[in-house]
């Protein structure tokens, strides 16, 4: 039976006729002109003829096209308008060049990124070598397929504004962070900010990689400190900058307006219950503002806790206080010490204070010392589109701060 059904099929089926023979072997003709070197052919006669090619493979089948696309993945150079067209074409007639062809420009490529399938972007994304100008385009889509393998491709280049467009989809999508953080790409300004919606492992990580020393900017502007206290401090943007790179931690000036004798005082007073006033004061006397400390106070891991000691110089029984202040567990059901509060004395332990404090100031500087109007704006609405308008800082703290506007 089914051997007479097969054969009704054959019968039904129309025989290719002359036309397409001829049809099929003028294709192949053609294609073999556009694919002789430069000694038989020159550049004007190429051209000519990928025109002609171009308006037959607009109404040719699937297959011819794909016949057409192999070919030309094995040139060195092909014409542009040709090239393009079957790039824009099914996946099953562009996978070949996308796969095969060395010859790609980066404006073929970022033609079929923009024009084309997730699957083409995927594709594109797999190639050996791919500039920053073309993985920019693909990332820009959102599409996490597309995007995981981008972050695979050793050979692909990312730049700041696709490293950033990243670090944002992580928060939705956190599975990124393990592969982002292996991209030698990332920057610490990236890392900093990534850490608040990174898990237990990731924030280890970044603690590791980018918890770096300021010793070398510190010899570059050791003598310029002098010069600005010469001058009353009276330059923001050098004061800023220098209290950044600074070796002290604690706010001196802030403890002279303090209703507490010193920083442990008021961590200790936090013990029985963190207020917002006890939470800002301890901020401001850590050299903190108060929407920094109010990040660290609330964050669900606590490891920030631990970096803020350490920065500060405050030692394991302050870290104790501001955990039973902020209402955290303490011990187990079996008595223990708590898994989180384990944890988070392990941070305490491993990183060092010159380390921990380039962590702090960098949350610092990037989560408060840019909060203008216009951003304090964006964030509250979201406005992440508008990133572009603003600076290093600025677009840390839309990052790190947006959720918690929105809640």
């Amino acid at each position: 039976m089914n051997q007479a059904l097969t054969a009704n099929a054959d019968a039904a089926a129309p025989a290719p006729g002359p036309s397409l023979r001829a049809r099929s072997a003028l294709l192949k003709r053609l294609a073999d002109v556009v694919c002789l070197p430069s000694s038989r052919v020159n550049a004007f006669e190429r051209a000519m003829t990928a025109d002609v090619l171009v308006d037959m493979l607009r109404e040719a089948q699937p297959v011819e096209r794909q016949r057409v696309a192999r070919r030309l993945a094995t040139l060195t150079e092909a014409p542009s308008n040709l090239v393009r067209m079957l790039l824009r074409d099914d996946i099953e007639v562009a996978g070949a060049l996308l796969t095969e062809s060395q010859s790609l420009w980066d404006a073929d490529l970022l033609d079929c990124a923009r024009e084309a399938t997730t699957e083409h972007r995927r594709l594109i994304a797999q190639r050996r070598a791919v500039s920053d100008v073309v993985s920019d385009m693909l990332v820009a889509f959102g599409e996490m397929p597309v995007i995981e393998t981008v972050l695979r491709n050793e050979g692909l280049r990312l730049s700041h504004d696709g490293v950033e467009t990243i670090v944002a989809a992580t928060r939705t999508e956190p599975r990124l962070i393990p592969m982002l953080l292996k991209r030698p790409e990332l920057r610490p300004s990236h890392a900093y900010i990534m850490f608040w919606w990174a898990d237990t492992d990731a924030r280890r990580t970044i603690l590791q990689r980018f918890a770096v020393s300021r010793e070398v900017l510190q010899e570059a502007a050791g003598d310029i400190f002098h010069l600005a206290a010469e001058e009353g401090w009276q330059d923001p943007l050098s004061r800023k900058t220098l209290q950044f790179i600074e070796r002290r931690q604690r706010n001196r000036a802030a403890l002279a307006r303090s209703p507490f004798e010193s920083l442990e005082e008021a961590v200790a007073a936090s013990a029985d219950g963190m207020t917002r006033e006890t939470a800002e004061e301890i901020s401001y006397l850590s050299g903190l503002k108060p929407m920094t400390g109010a990040k660290i106070f609330t964050d669900p891991g606590g490891e920030p806790l631990a970096i803020l000691c350490k920065a500060t110089g405050l030692p394991k029984v302050s870290l104790r206080q501001l955990w039973r202040g902020l209402r955290r567990p303490e011990v187990d059901a079996d008595g223990a010490v708590a898994a989180s509060l384990q944890r988070v004395l392990m941070v305490y332990d491993t990183v060092a204070v010159d380390r921990a404090q380039t962590v702090l100031r960098y949350w610092n500087w990037s989560l408060s010392s840019a909060l203008t109007p216009a951003l304090l704006k964006a964030i509250r609405e979201g406005d992440e589109e508008s990133l572009d308008e603003y600076s290093v800082p600025q677009r840390a703290a839309m990052l790190a701060l947006a959720r918690d506007f929105g809640r």
